[in-house]
């Protein structure tokens, strides 16, 4: 009993250790602190800022009205009235129009044939084509959808001319027989912030996570620092004291930046928060635990501060298409979805959504907090593989080192003699 006592004050004191010896760490280099603290800080709140509006009024458009006729000047009126587009220019021809798209003076083209009235007194169906600018969503988004309803309010309107109904009623039944009321459930705003932030947030954790972890393992190797992280215990039980004294530093920090980042900015900007404080501990423990554990296996990658910019920065934007929020997870090859699982994120940002976006609790994200929860075991327990061949790497070559400095002592003494 005394013995075991003994080793858990041993456990706890290594432990200690290494949570001071990474928290000086982490206080002295910039690069690490400019990830852990002002990026979290600051990187939400511009995206969040650029997003506010979440949606876009005025879009200037092209007009080519080929037609030149009262159908198309009633078309264009109407579309131009919409709050969501402007009818900017009006060009004499396609060509035209597409030179101002290349110099960013339009984002779409709207074009009327010649004949499109002609089609219309005959009965015919008429065409108006839209050209939109596709590096943009939500531009295209209001072009398309306001072309749509001028087509169908319209339409309507043909319709009711051509009834013969006597009535009112009898018009709204005739061109509306089926009426359709659409409710938004979650996102009542219908915007790109409230739909896509949430998991942006999230994922921004993970990185930045990640980045600074990988640079300051890779501090720790240009300075062969890596002996530090040993701890005073002489057997390779003390890998679990390493990482664990280093999970904990990094959580202390990440539990106040998660806090920050998941509950703060979203009330900053007004957008949807339905979770509450018991859920949200409940996913963030082992989110933050998978991710640091996570950046933990990976920081053997990273043998140079560089590097870690090259292994993590260019994975954001996949690793935010695989979590679903931002393309249907139904449509995601499966084997997309198998590597999706590999990373915490896919598992958080959907957690988080279920709980922030839509009010639900930890038992409607059964499956993704059991995943996270499998993630922090797998993780840990190859962490503390990876540093225990770390740990038996750096003796070796300590130990090889040593030697060559004591064959060089003999042979100078061997010198000396002769």
């Amino acid at each position: 009993m005394f013995t075991f006592l003994r080793q858990v004050n041993e456990g706890i004191h290594d432990m200690c250790y290494i949570w001071w010896i990474e928290m000086k760490n982490i206080v002295k280099d910039e690069g690490v602190l400019i990830f852990f603290i002002l990026v979290p800080l600051a990187y939400p709140l511009l995206y969040s800022w650029i997003y506010n509006n979440e949606v876009v009024h005025e879009v200037p458009t092209a007009i080519v009205d080929m037609s030149h006729s009262k159908s198309s000047r009633e078309f264009i009126q109407k579309f131009d009235a919409s709050p969501d587009v402007h009818a900017a220019f009006y060009c004499n021809n396609i060509p035209e129009a597409r030179q101002l798209i290349g110099k960013q003076q339009v984002r779409g083209i709207v074009y009327i044939p010649s004949d499109f009235e002609q089609l219309i007194y005959r009965g015919e169906q008429a065409h108006v084509s839209v050209y939109c600018d596709m590096s943009l969503m939500l531009t295209y988004k209001a072009i398309f959808q306001t072309a749509t309803a001028v087509s169908l309010e319209m339409s309507s309107a043909l319709q009711r001319s051509k009834s013969g109904s006597y009535t009112v009623r009898d018009e709204e039944i005739s061109t509306q027989p089926m009426v359709v009321k659409e409710v938004p459930i979650f996102n009542t705003t219908g915007g790109y912030g409230n739909a896509i932030l949430p998991g942006v947030l999230v994922l921004i954790l993970q990185q930045t996570l990640l980045l600074g972890i990988g640079l300051a393992a890779g501090t720790a190797r240009e300075n062969n620092r890596f002996s530090d992280l040993v701890p005073v215990s002489r057997h390779y039980n003390g890998v679990f004291r390493i990482v664990l004294g280093k999970a904990l530093c990094y959580l202390m920090i990440y539990f106040v930046m998660g806090a920050y980042v998941t509950l703060c900015v979203p009330k900053f900007f007004s957008f949807t928060s339905l979770i509450h404080m018991s859920d949200w501990l409940g996913l963030m423990l082992p989110y933050l635990l998978a991710c640091i554990f996570f950046g933990l296996m990976l920081s053997c990658l990273v043998r140079y501060r560089e590097n870690v910019m090259l292994l993590v920065v260019f994975t954001s934007v996949p690793l935010l298409f695989m979590t679903g929020i931002s393309w249907p997870q139904s449509n995601i090859p499966g084997f997309w979805q198998g590597i999706s699982w590999l990373f915490p994120s896919t598992f958080g940002v959907r957690g988080f959504l279920h709980l922030s976006s839509m009010g639900g609790t930890l038992q409607d994200i059964r499956t993704e907090y059991v995943a996270l929860w499998i993630q922090v075991i797998v993780y840990f327990f190859a962490t503390c593989l990876v540093y225990r061949f770390q740990i038996i790497w750096s003796r070796r070559h300590a130990y090889q080192q040593f030697e060559m400095i004591q064959e060089k002592v003999r042979k100078a003494k061997t010198l000396h003699h002769s």
